[in-house]
């Protein structure tokens, strides 16, 4: 009886102490909130979506919205299995540039993942898209559909006037071959960054932000801003007819939050407040799925950035940091972790 009371008080006492050392880290990490983070990142690098077909995708991004494709490599190998959690890959990766900004198109040559299911809609949590800046909203709309783009808003939406932080904003979502999820988005003249506003000759300037679909903002806020170091740059609370239409959902009220890297591309969290049917993000997806996307950030020491990321609610894909320096990219290591509602971060280290 002594013997079972002392093992229960020995259990209890290694509980405690795990707990009470989870607690320290994420208070440390909560300490840095709003300014400099344990493990901040440098930049938002390149926003990633894996596609069925490279060279579809390239020719659509090129033709119907002004992308440069500035590289292309194929992959394979142990190294790259680890990072990015697929056994036996091979893929073929093309880099493309639109302003400042880039994304990386990935096609799975081997294994190929699942198609974007048919019925995703824009509050399910494997929801991403990227923000496209144009200088005129009408002229990028008509390049649109003279391309007989598939729609995923009704039409462009002007958001109110009433709503301080976001009114003036014109802004229409659509589809890519694959179904993922795009946005062009007009700023009016006292919103957006001051490059959005510069004279361009260009009908697509820029890539402004990823947006992710998340169950709660406060979480997410413990991962990218108190274990990442993004800063809070704006928020809003979205709802209404024009928002509805814009998201195609029914009686949308969004709480949106933007946060800001030191440069690039912002990460926008969309938390809907009304309807809160949305769809959890898939336990078994893989970087092979059409709905993949990952955000590339970079970070001055990967692993402590991973580890913070990971008391913060994110869960590792990668084993480790995976050292990648020979097969040619822009980084040298790298690690594939998912945030707390499944969205894929890929912190490397240049």
């Amino acid at each position: 009886m002594t013997a079972t009371k002392e093992k229960t008080k020995k259990s209890a006492a290694v509980a405690a102490h795990s707990m009470a050392l989870r607690a320290a880290i994420l208070c440390a990490l909560c300490l840095f909130a709003g300014g400099a983070a344990v493990a901040q990142i440098d930049s938002v690098s390149t926003i990633g979506i894996t596609v069925s077909d490279l060279d579809t995708s390239v020719k659509w991004y090129e033709d119907v919205l002004a992308f440069e494709k500035v590289s292309e490599v194929e992959l394979a190998g142990d190294a790259q299995e680890h990072l990015q959690g697929v056994f036996g890959l091979l893929m073929r990766v093309a880099r493309m540039k639109l302003g400042n900004e880039f994304i990386e198109l990935t096609e799975y040559l081997a294994p190929q993942g699942r198609p974007i299911p048919v019925d995703s809609r824009s509050n399910d949590r494997w929801f991403q898209h990227i923000a496209i800046i144009v200088s005129d909203m009408d002229k990028a709309y008509a390049r649109l559909r003279a391309h007989k783009v598939a729609h995923a808003s009704s039409g462009p939406q002007t958001l109110p006037d009433w709503n301080k932080n976001a009114g003036g904003i014109r802004a229409f979502y659509f589809k890519d071959p694959d179904g993922h999820v795009l946005e062009i988005l007009q700023f009016p003249p006292d919103k957006g960054a001051a490059k959005w506003h510069e004279a361009a000759d260009k009908l697509f300037l820029g890539i402004d932000h990823t947006a992710i679909v998340v169950k709660d903002t406060d979480t997410s806020l413990r991962f990218y801003r108190d274990a990442l170091g993004l800063e809070v740059a704006g928020e809003s609370e979205n709802y209404g007819v024009e928002q509805e239409h814009l998201n195609h959902v029914f009686g949308a009220r969004l709480r949106i939050t933007s946060l800001r890297p030191k440069a690039g591309p912002l990460i926008e969290f969309l938390e809907y407040l009304a309807p809160r049917d949305g769809r959890p993000y898939p336990l078994d997806s893989h970087a092979t799925d059409l709905w993949h996307w990952q955000t590339t950030v970079v970070a001055a020491h990967a692993e402590s950035a991973a580890e913070g990321a990971r008391a913060t609610g994110g869960f590792w894909v990668s084993p480790g940091v995976i050292d990648v320096s020979s097969d040619g990219l822009e980084f040298k290591k790298g690690i594939l972790l998912r945030d707390p509602d499944g969205h894929a971060v890929r912190i490397v280290e240049r």
